[in-house]
């Protein structure tokens, strides 16, 4: 199981050969792959502001991915994380606050090229 980030989901997309490589090891090893909404949101927003072959490419990609819930938990852990950031002078986006949160909460691992995420306490960070 992979939860996959906002950047692993647009180098996808843009055809980064890491990243499509990634995605095919996931798909032959047959691992549960995931998305949540904020990532998937800030995907769809670089999306639509391009071409329409870029939309629907993004849509098809999303539309076949698991989704991970953003449930009370979630919301639980990113402010707990949020302020815990905070607190060291490290914050993350709101984005990637939900991100993580919601990783965490599902216990699955982020794949991501952004560094970012190596901050947050106890998250499973994966790149490619």
């Amino acid at each position: 199981m992979v939860n996959l980030d906002t950047t692993f989901l647009v180098d996808f997309l843009h055809g980064v050969p890491s990243a499509v490589e990634r995605f095919q090891r996931l798909e032959s090893d047959r691992a549960v792959i995931c998305v949540c909404a904020p990532a998937a949101s800030e995907v769809m927003v670089g999306a639509a502001a391009g071409e329409e072959r870029h939309r629907r490419a993004a849509e098809d990609l999303l539309g076949a991915l698991n989704w991970l819930e953003f449930d009370w938990e979630s919301c639980v852990l990113a402010g707990r994380i949020g302020a815990e950031l905070s607190r060291r002078g490290e914050p993350l986006s709101a984005p990637d606050l939900f991100i993580a949160a919601i990783s965490l909460r599902h216990h699955h691992p982020l794949l991501t090229q952004d560094r970012a995420f190596s901050r947050v306490p106890g998250l499973s960070v994966e790149t490619y």
